[in-house]
């Protein structure tokens, strides 16, 4: 009796030391990858012509895990002395209500055509080029998952709603090879 308890407990001790530095080894690997969602890319709706990758817009690109610092400038400054009261109206904050005339989107480019196709699981924006097509952003809607499968001469978008064998799946495919590029959205 006391020789199965010696084991049952040398046994319990290694698996607890085993699932321990498991833990510890993918914990410390996955610390620091956390990363925010991609940002979708606006799509104009409406009379508007699209918008065009590789064209300067004014506006500076900014990737989604960057984060600016506040600008001094959108803060009340601080009284020099302790329990002394600040006289100085804190600046103004930027609107964040868009202006009444929007600028002029900026001119066709040679490169291709922004299109955006939009499922029940969400939305995939592609450029459309003479003889090739390039993924701009897919995004799922709320509760959806994304799979994105690239290729040499195609580009298959998947939303899922994560029912399982009996789920919703809603795929947008892009194909081309030496053609002009055509678009399928394949809903069930």
């Amino acid at each position: 009796m006391q020789r199965g308890l010696v084991h049952a407990l040398a046994w319990t001790l290694a698996t607890g030391a085993a699932v321990t530095l498991s833990w510890w080894g993918v914990h410390t690997v996955m610390t620091g990858t956390a990363y925010d969602p991609p940002r979708a890319v606006p799509v104009l709706v409406g009379s508007a012509p699209p918008q065009h990758l590789g064209q300067s817009t004014g506006a500076p690109l900014v990737s989604s895990t960057h984060r600016t610092p506040p600008s001094p400038s959108a803060s009340a400054p601080a009284p020099s002395r302790p329990g002394e009261v600040s006289t100085t109206p804190p600046a103004p904050r930027p609107s964040r209500t868009p202006s009444a005339t929007p600028a002029k989107p900026p001119a066709p480019s040679a490169s291709g055509t922004v299109r955006s196709y939009r499922t029940d699981g969400g939305r995939v924006v592609f450029e459309l080029g003479a003889r090739s097509a390039k993924l701009v952003s897919a995004t799922p809607e709320p509760g959806w998952s994304m799979q994105v499968w690239p290729n040499d001469a195609w580009i298959r978008v998947d939303f899922s709603d994560g029912g399982g064998k009996d789920g919703t799946t809603y795929s947008v495919f892009c194909t081309w090879n030496g053609t002009p590029p055509t678009v399928q959205v394949v809903e069930p």
